[in-house]
């Protein structure tokens, strides 16, 4: 089918040989594409807009045919949440949980671990009502339900929460799996010591604790030495080893001390060499040996991951590592291995692989997802592809028979081997009755849930089964017939209707109507004509309205678009009609006539503005006499579809503002309602041309050649012209008596009083500014008639500024005034509060003094408060700007003559101004201040420097403007500051704007270094518009390093607030 601006076309063609007074019913259906053909499946690729006919692409294509019921929901398998027959139960991932997760499965499967918690009392679940929930509240009590859960399921996964929130834990931080391990089985040993029986207090010492001792012998006298301990986990360094004996035998291997660390020997009594070795004495049945994969790098500052491969045993010996004792046990198997995928410390993934004590077989558990290893053989394989993104890489060695190798593993298990045994007791754990009647609650709960889903899905299939055979049905009786009655269905409720993922709504017709309450014809391309049987069930089943039959195919509609688009056909020949007449060069003949139209007043004022762009002011007037904008035209005022092309009658006719127009002629109307006195905005035209405008616009303001201009505007002009003449007598008058203020000559100075007089005025320097304006453009500046010296006095009426302020910066808000200019400003303007400051010298014994004295007085009160307020905005502000300048090796600051290239135009022009030379300039601690003396940049030793009043440029001595923002050099970079915000804070704003790692950065201001990274902002001293110093060390190259300083970002803080820490 044709492309629906085509078929739009075809549907109006008829309007160039039919009037609107001869259309009939045959042009009707024309217009509303009653009888376009109607597309067959398969010839559309999508549906046909602009054919009412063409019901291909709608959505039908999902239910024709036969469809699979899974199709009708969304809703997985409840069985696909039920626990596999002889497989283990998982844990859900509540975020960065997993390695809480691998531990809890390790300890499940420590059958006398377990077996042993379930003999713990716990009278609250022994006393529990079935009807309400089960909350655990101490470690034991989560543990215990954890582990029965664990056992005796119908799940496939359970939740941890309840005791991932009693511990405290951030289950959107990743913490380290070590620690956890060592905090976790501290805090069950110290809540199982509370228990009465000693069987329980002991198990975890029984199980996980062995013995040895730090021996020490002197080497001067041989006196050894030994210091006994317990440990829980064996921590083996792996930096430089190959397997597992190796990282045993350096945990064992003797230490010498000598020089700084010698030893105190008390035979010797005073300091001698030595010798110190760890002697195993006894092993506990689980043998916990930690990989130390994260270490602490000095360099970076922070933790790293060592990808090393480490091979180690399914069967460990440790026999010849054991001193004493011969008669303990001590060949060992492997019964877990702990790995973290993932080459960061600060990232990746813990998975667990355990050996089932009772069967043999291992399984790798990795939250949610159980997998049983086949052969039961352990299959680390795949863990150790995770990591092959590690830049250095490393080829795996080979593993001897009943050996493995791993680069992930960070904790290995050991149990001791035991004789086999044909007592099942001994691998048989039974959950305690009061324990499985809560297990069974849940597994009651979860089967309540499985059956509610499956109820469910049945229902969503079947109502998807009705709505197949109820789509397969209406769908063949949607075409409308030739001849045969029809109505309009939107097209988008049809698509709703075949998708079945929206609930169906009832039909909708109001947006469809015009405004005779029938089908706009515009609205025809989003509707489809169906068959009236079709219609009837429709609108039974789903409600709506108003109905669109055949009887509702507008006429007024259709007219009025034919009336419309001849209109337009003729207007394009009126257009250039009329450009033509405008343009075109005229002749003597012509020439002649008009001058005799002129002196006979014939010709008609039309503005510019309203000439250029009458064609598309035409086409509004047009579409506004239908009532409502044609839904297509997206067009603004006088940009119409034919651009004209001539570039000096462009050009003649291109000022006023075309998107204003409303009106045509409205822009030589004057607000009086009478002709503008710009003559420049309007253009005279013959009679002709203003009689095919008229056509169009007969309510447009009609203005003929001798028309006279508003009299009311040309009074108003005259008194503009006569106020800009007083306004310059004023302002040449006012700068010949105050020529020395206008051009800054000769200014007096408080630094340095002035010989002659004992006086000094005192004005705003928002006045002088002003003043200036106005003397520079006395008719675009207002006159100054107030000076406005209330500004500086408080409400008591006292002056706001000392001397000694002044002096210091406050000087900048102030203009000084000699009094003979004082005289001529209280006689040219109003002057609401004198004020003024005076030198007095005293002669004394001691010498001479001199004092300054204000007139009015000093307000102390609102003095104090004005400085404590300042203050106060200095050290609590908000989003402030505050500059970061890099320092290279020789101390200098990186620096360039001209601003950045990002500088606004303004403070570009203001650049040019500024004397290129500064006394200061090779010290990147001082800048220039206004009178030319070097002062430190942001002392404190004032604490009135700050300005109280935004002054956008500053007067300095010489009459050279100088802005007071900031300018900012290359290799200087602005940051968003708040005074709140820690320095640590700041140094990950500056990683990201210098990539420079916090630990290689070396930040000071004014000379004082900050080091302090917990420390605020305010509390450093550090205000808006502050220049710190950042001296970068030498960067270490190492981009795991800087990887996880991007991972860190703020204070590790580990376990702290926890519960594991007993908080």
């Amino acid at each position: 089918m044709a492309p629906r601006l085509q078929l739009e076309k075809a549907a109006w063609r008829w309007v160039e040989t039919v009037k609107p007074e001869e259309i009939g019913p045959e042009h009707i259906d024309l217009a509303y594409r009653v009888n376009l053909p109607a597309c067959k499946r398969g010839t559309c690729r999508r549906n046909c807009k602009g054919n009412p006919n063409c019901l291909v692409g709608i959505g039908e294509q999902a239910w024709l045919g036969e469809i699979d019921e899974n199709a009708f929901h969304n809703i997985d398998d409840p069985n696909s949440e039920r626990r596999d027959k002889n497989t283990f139960v998982g844990l859900t991932n509540l975020g960065a949980t997993c390695y809480v997760n691998t531990f809890l499965q390790v300890w499940f499967h420590n059958l006398e671990l377990r077996r042993s918690l379930y003999q713990c009392h716990n009278s609250r679940a022994q006393e529990h009502n079935i009807e309400s929930d089960y909350e655990p509240q101490s470690i034991c009590e989560h543990l215990q339900y954890l582990f029965a859960l664990l056992q005796n399921s119908n799940r496939k996964y359970i939740d941890p929460s309840g005791l991932v929130k009693a511990l405290g834990l951030d289950t959107g931080q990743q913490q380290d799996a070590q620690e956890f391990s060592k905090l976790f089985l501290s805090l069950l040993e110290d809540t199982l010591s509370k228990q009465k029986s000693t069987n329980l207090q002991n198990v975890i010492q029984r199980q996980f604790c062995g013995q040895f001792s730090y021996v020490t012998v002197c080497n001067e006298c041989g006196r050894s030495s030994a210091l006994p301990s317990r440990f829980y986990e064996l921590e083996l360094n792996i930096q430089g080893h190959k397997n597992l004996t190796e990282c045993v035998t350096e945990f064992l291997k003797e230490e010498k001390l000598d020089g700084e660390n010698r030893y105190f020997c008390e035979s010797c009594q005073t300091k001698q060499s030595a010798t110190r070795r760890i002697r195993l004495h006894s092993l506990p049945p689980t043998l916990n040996l930690q990989l130390m994969r994260f270490v602490f790098d000095r360099q970076t500052g922070h933790k790293k991951k060592l990808n090393t491969f480490i091979s180690f045993p399914e069967q460990l010996d440790m026999g010849p590592f054991l001193e004493g004792k011969q008669d303990q046990k001590c060949v060992y198997e492997l019964s877990a291995v702990l790995i973290h995928r993932g080459i960061s410390a600060y990232s990746g993934h813990y998975i667990a692989h355990v050996k089932d004590a009772r069967t043999g077989d291992w399984y790798k558990f990795n939250d949610e997802e159980i997998e049983k290893m086949e052969g039961k053989k352990l299959q680390l394989g795949i863990e150790e592809d995770i990591a092959e993104t590690v830049k250095s890489q490393t080829r795996k060695p080979k593993c001897s028979k009943g050996y493995h190798c791993s680069r992930n593993a960070y904790m290995l298990v050991y149990k001791v081997q035991e004789e086999e045994s044909s007592d099942p007791s001994r691998t048989n754990v039974e959950v305690p009755a009061f324990l499985q009647r809560l297990v069974d609650q849940d597994n009651h709960k979860f089967e309540e849930w499985c059956s509610e889903m499956a109820d469910m899905r049945k229902q969503s299939v079947d109502k998807g089964k009705a709505k197949h055979e109820e789509v397969k049905e209406l769908y063949e009786l949607l075409p409308a017939k030739d001849g045969e009655p029809y109505e309009f269905i939107p097209l988008e409720w049809l698509k709703k209707w075949l998708d079945d993922s929206t609930a169906t709504k009832e039909i909708d017709n109001s947006f469809f109507l015009c405004s005779h309450g029938k089908l706009h014809p515009d609205k025809v391309a989003e509707s489809k004509r169906v068959s009236l049987q079709a219609a009837e069930l429709l609108y039974e089943r789903y409600s709506g309205g108003p109905r669109l039959d055949g009887s509702s195919l507008c006429r007024e509609c259709v007219s009025q678009r034919c009336r419309v688009l001849r209109l337009k056909n003729q207007l394009s020949e009126d257009y250039k009609e009329v450009s033509n007449m405008v343009k075109r060069t005229l002749s003597c003949q012509q020439l002649m006539m008009m001058q005799e139209r002129e002196n006979s007043g014939e010709g008609y004022w039309v503005g510019k503005t309203s000439l250029r762009s009458w064609r598309q002011l035409a086409l509004d007037q047009l579409e506004e006499d239908e009532h409502e904008t044609k839904h297509s035209n997206g067009q603004t005022n006088g940009q119409g579809p034919h651009t004209n092309n001539n570039k000096e009658f462009s050009s003649e006719l291109s000022e006023g503002n075309e998107d204003e127009m409303k009106t045509f002629n409205e822009d030589i109307v004057c607000s009086h309602a009478g002709l503008s006195i710009l003559e420049t905005e309007r253009k005279l035209v013959s009679p002709e041309v203003w009689t095919k405008l008229r056509a169009y616009f007969p309510k447009a303001p009609e203005f003929t050649q001798n028309q006279e201009p508003c009299q009311q505007c040309l009074t108003l002009e005259q008194e503009e012209k006569d106020n800009e003449a007083v306004s310059k007598m004023m302002a040449l008058d006012q700068k010949n008596q105050l020529l020395n203020l206008f051009n800054e000559k000769n200014r007096p100075t408080l630094a340095k009083w002035p010989q002659g007089t004992d006086v000094l005025y005192i004005v705003p320097l928002f006045f002088v500014d002003e003043w200036r304006k106005f003397i520079r453009r006395p008719t675009k500046s207002s006159p100054v008639s107030n000076v406005g010296n209330t500004l500086l006095l408080c409400p008591h009426g006292g002056f706001m500024f000392t001397y000694d302020s002044l002096i210091s910066g406050d000087a900048q808000h102030i203009a000084l005034l000699w009094p003979s200019e004082w005289e001529v400003i209280s006689r040219l303007f109003i002057v609401d509060q004198p004020i003024s400051i005076h030198c007095f010298k005293e002669t004394t014994s001691s010498g001479s003094t001199t004092q300054y004295t204000t007139q009015p007085d000093l307000c102390w009160e609102c003095r104090e408060s004005f400085l404590f307020q300042q203050q106060r905005d200095l050290r609590e502000y908000t989003q402030a700007t505050i500059y970061i300048r890099k320092v290279i090796e020789d101390k200098r600051m990186i620096k360039e003559a001209a601003p950045e290239l990002n500088a606004s135009s303004s403070e570009a022009e203001e650049e040019k101004e500024e004397q290129p030379k500064v006394d200061g300039e090779r010290d990147p601690d001082f800048s220039q201040s206004e009178d030319g003396a070097k002062r430190l940049k942001l002392s404190d030793s004032s604490p009135t420097s700050a300005a109280a009043v935004p002054v956008t440029n500053v007067t300095k001595l010489g009459g050279i403007r100088r802005s007071t923002r900031h300018r900012k050099l290359r290799g200087e970079k602005a940051l968003i500051v708040s005074a709140n915000q820690t320095l640590k804070e700041l140094k990950i704003q500056i990683m990201h704007a210098f990539s420079v790692a916090p630990f290689d950065q070396n930040l000071s201001i004014d000379g004082k270094s900050l080091t302090d990274d917990s420390a605020t902002l305010g509390s450093l001293g550090v205000i808006p518009e502050s220049i710190i110093c950042l001296k970068a060390d030498e960067p270490i190259a190492d981009y795991a390093a800087m990887d996880d300083v991007y991972q860190v970002r703020m204070p590790e803080e580990g376990f702290k607030g926890t519960g594991l820490l007993g908080h």
